[in-house]
């Protein structure tokens, strides 16, 4: 095994060869600009672009390439689609739906579209994580212009019911669109089946390049229309101007076709290992937290807590394993997780848990070793708690 053992896949994903392999013609000997279109040097950066583009349509479903932005990351995919919208349709209503739980460059996003004027309504979510799809349609006014709901979340990895979302958004005549960081790429996502108009990706959360990221704008049925957040020399049909990143584009289509051939396998894989690791943490200890849906979350995803530990107590016991204590974006704000408290979880128990990704390169001897090591540290972390030790103590006297 190599050390540390790396089960933070959650917050970004080593870089599959195969993948860097695909990327370094275009960072050494293809360099050329994929706008300049007088010579060779600018056609074949512009062919690599659009067969990129062909590989991710493809894996979301999308009925063309063209229906693809690229763009820098999840983060500003988000940004652009909710400022872009807002702007876009403000004539038509100024009232967008989202839930407690979306990621930080969402919530951040409306914040600051609240102060212009637009009116927002934040969904709660159940004990398990989940938005109520009839909460969703309740919410709904004759001024809602977007509603924007999380494929799987970045903490618990609970899958959100999208499916139901979009066709209640479609038959309302409301644009829906969802952050699908967590989920591209590790899950079946067809944005025509489950009624999509927006969809957020990013390349490092399934093995591709970081600093690259993508969004889905439908074309047909209903045609989308969103006003560009970087303006310039008109790239990507006018939406995101700027020269394009053509490896980090061209890492993004290779790690999307990558994801595709190999989803059907990793997913049943996954979940043995997760499962595993779960199962044999409880045969251990105990008592053990899990937070999120029992079944419906990410195969690699498991949000745990261990009575009277101290979350980043553990991780720092921890030194051969790497996970983490809450979102990686929400790492420097040392704040508790607005995720697990929004799903009814007490203070002690959301300060106690740690969030675990498991990915494609991990091993079940792997597994086996985290089962152990974190076993020891929590026992010894609980022995050292005064809490703790009260019960010992109730317990013996009983």
């Amino acid at each position: 095994m190599k050390f540390p053992i790396y089960l933070d896949c959650h917050s970004t994903t080593p870089l599959d060869s195969m993948v860097l392999e695909a990327m370094m013609p275009y960072l050494t000997s293809d360099f050329g600009n994929a706008s300049s279109k007088s010579h060779s040097y600018g056609w074949k950066a512009d062919c690599a672009v659009e067969k990129a583009r062909e590989r991710v349509a493809k894996l979301i479903g999308a009925s063309s390439p063209k229906e693809i932005v690229f763009t820098s990351g999840a983060t500003e995919s988000n940004n652009f689609v909710l400022s872009g919208i807002a702007e876009k349709y403000a004539h038509l209503g100024k009232h967008i739906i989202t839930t407690q739980i979306e990621h930080k460059c969402i919530l951040a996003t409306t914040e600051r579209l609240e102060k212009k004027g637009f009116s927002v309504t934040y969904l709660p979510v159940d004990e398990t994580g989940r938005v109520r799809a009839e909460d969703v349609e309740k919410a709904i006014r004759p001024d809602t212009i977007l509603i924007s709901v999380m494929a799987a979340n970045n903490e618990t990895g609970t899958i959100q019911p999208v499916g139901e979302i979009g066709a209640i958004a479609r038959a309302r005549n409301v644009l829906f669109h969802t952050d699908a960081a967590q989920a591209v790429g590790k899950i079946p996502l067809d944005v025509n089946a489950l009624k999509i108009d927006l969809l957020s990706l990013s390349a490092h959360k399934f093995y591709g390049p970081k600093g690259m990221g993508a969004v889905y704008i439908r074309r047909k049925d209903p045609r989308v229309e969103v006003e560009p957040l970087i303006y310039g020399g008109g790239q990507e049909n006018g939406y995101r101007s700027g020269t394009l990143n053509v490896p980090g584009i061209v890492g993004l289509g290779r790690a999307a076709e990558i994801a595709g051939e190999k989803m059907g396998a990793e997913m049943p894989r996954l979940t043995k290992l997760r499962d595993q690791l779960l199962e044999g943490l409880e045969k251990k200890l105990g008592k053990v937290h899990l937070n999120g849906h029992l079944k419906e979350r990410l195969p690699g995803s498991l949000n745990i807590s261990f009575p009277y530990v101290e979350s980043d107590a553990l991780v720092a016991d921890l030194k051969n394993i790497a996970v983490s204590s809450t979102s990686a974006c929400m790492s420097a704000a040392t704040v508790p997780s607005y995720v697990l408290a929004a799903m009814g979880l007490s203070p002690d128990r959301v300060n106690s848990s740690i969030r675990i990704g498991l990915g494609r390169f991990n091993t079940e001897e792997e597994i086996v070793y985290t089962v152990d090591t974190v076993s020891q540290s929590v026992e010894k972390l609980q022995r050292s708690s005064p809490l703790y030790q009260l019960k010992e103590q109730a317990g013996a006297r009983q």
